[in-house]
């Protein structure tokens, strides 16, 4: 009898869901919803939220959309596996209803609440027990709800990750993984348990925590009223759950020490593995437990984080082109200008604070704009181009921590999938880019398989790839180097002024 397996990938902008035949391990539909990107909602300056109940109702719609059209019997889906937007806070009351809006991965509130408890618990505890300051991740946040929003707080039963809150619509049960406690940064690595210190330093209820189920297996049964509102049959079993990037990884095959994957979406990320518990002694980079960790085998994914990438992209297209101006139109535009755009520059840094930049809020630049000489297609180059900058400016932190790079697997989509962007990232990082045709939403379904125990092993599970196109750094890469020497002159001046700023 065939089986199938479903994966949905909750992100910022959409949801996507996939159908892989099991046995063949081929995407059969994807699909994604809405059709525009989410709406997110900032009510202060570095404020991002979004309501976990319209992920719950575009996921609702994602699966119609990928299942009405799809010839197979529903009876034959074997597991569903989530992969969802990291670091956000949900918080629901006993009966399970949400007490406010989610604060999602790019809201920068809680900043100075993170680098307060990094200061006083200890740097070097910090880093050696989570390989993290708690900086601006989801404990952080849950302490912004306690201290300004206590009427909120006093309700909280439990406290969630997207996806976390994802599994609890899909199968009633609230729970969760190490993977996700180590993104909220609450796992105690050299412990291999809960951080109850970093709890107790934020005067955190240890009951707000919700029960820990493992990355793969079974962490729930599609209940009645979700079979319901997807067209399911009830009680098929939920295998599998990871933050995107974790996941990311593991659908281009990224699960062992030395390699690397990519993504350029909303958020631009470099994502490596390690066996070791690594981290940046500045926070620059961030580690966490990978999907394949374990105490016996340790599996840290060392992520690089750029906010303001797909986001500064969109804005550029949606903005500033004309109406009816596709992606496509765009990358035709900066094939006709050449590498460093005439002199013009754009710092991509709109997006809320960022961690490379030591969380601070630096906001996006336009420089050297010349009104006479420059147009929409050096906007648009000088805008990719500082997305690749940005890239290369965090892959210099993860090899000053002696993480080799030289090779990147990445999806085919998003950023990746301008032959600018990439060509660029490759000639100045000297890495071969490898692109994949797979997506988040598939290699969680597949990811379901493994939980579901249909694959022997987790590299089974996804060694079905094809691999779409490479690029090499072959060639002069001069005119790059000199162009991102230039750009990173500019940023690094921006952030000396900036911190100058913050000290007085």
């Amino acid at each position: 009898m065939r089986k199938y397996l479903l994966g949905f990938d909750v992100g910022s902008s959409s949801v996507k869901a996939a159908l892989v035949d099991a046995t063949t391990q081929e995407s059969l539909r994807t699909t994604f919803f809405p059709r525009v990107e989410m709406d997110t909602v900032s009510r202060q300056k570095g404020w991002a939220e979004q309501s976990p109940e319209v992920w719950w109702d575009n996921l609702c719609h994602a699966c119609h959309r990928l299942l009405d059209k799809a010839d197979i019997d529903r009876n034959q889906i074997a597991a569903i596996g989530i992969s969802y937007q990291m670091h956000g806070l949900v918080l629901v009351d006993k009966d399970k209803h949400v007490l406010r809006p989610a604060i999602i991965w790019s809201d920068s509130r809680a900043v100075k609440i993170g680098a307060e408890a990094f200061c006083k618990i200890g740097p070097e505890k910090c880093l050696e027990h989570l390989l993290n300051s708690p900086g601006n991740f989801t404990l952080s946040k849950l302490k912004w709800v306690c201290d300004n929003e206590p009427q909120v707080y006093d309700r909280i039963h439990k406290f969630m990750l997207p996806g976390d809150y994802i599994n609890m619509k899909l199968t009633g049960e609230i729970n969760t993984t190490v993977s996700g406690l180590s993104e909220a940064i609450l796992w105690d690595f050299k412990e291999n348990q809960l951080a109850d210190f970093i709890l107790d330093y934020f005067g955190i209820d240890y009951s707000l925590v919700p029960n820990v189920v493992p990355t793969f297996g079974e962490q729930g049964e599609l209940c009645d009223e979700a079979a319901r509102l997807l067209g399911l049959p009830s009680r098929i079993p939920v295998t599998y759950r990871a933050g995107d990037q974790p996941n990311n990884a593991l659908s281009l095959n990224v699960t062992e020490p030395g390699e690397v994957a990519a993504t350029g979406g909303t958020s631009g990320v470099v994502y490596a593995v390690t066996d070791q518990l690594a981290y940046d002694q500045g926070s620059r980079v961030n580690s966490f437990a990978h999907v394949n960790h374990d105490m016996d085998q340790t599996r840290i994914g060392v992520l690089l984080c750029i906010n303001g990438a797909g986001s500064q992209y969109s804005f550029m297209k949606n903005q500033v082109a004309r109406d009816g101006t596709t992606y496509e139109d765009m990358e035709r535009l900066i094939s006709s200008v050449p590498i460093s755009s005439e002199g013009l520059r754009v710092l991509p840094y709109g997006n809320g604070a960022e961690r490379v930049l030591h969380n601070q809020e630096i906001g996006s630049h336009i420089i050297n704009l010349q009104f006479n000489r420059h147009g929409r297609a050096h906007l648009y180059r000088a805008a990719i181009e500082g997305i690749a900058f940005s890239f290369n400016y965090g892959l210099e932190v993860l090899r000053g921590m002696g993480i080799p790079l030289d090779m990147i697997r990445v999806g085919n989509d998003n950023l990746f999938q301008s032959e600018v962007f990439t060509n660029t990232v490759a000639m100045l990082s000297n890495c071969e880019i490898e692109v994949v045709g797979t997506s988040g939403a598939a290699g969680a379904a597949l990811a379901a398989g493994f939980g579901k125990g249909l694959y022997p092993t987790l590299k089974h599970a996804v060694k079905k790839q094809q691999v779409v196109k490479r690029y090499l750094p072959d060639g002069d890469n001069s005119e790059y180097v000199r162009a991102y020497e230039i750009w990173k002159s500019d940023l690094e001046k921006l952030i000396h002024s900036n911190s100058q700023v913050v000290v007085k």
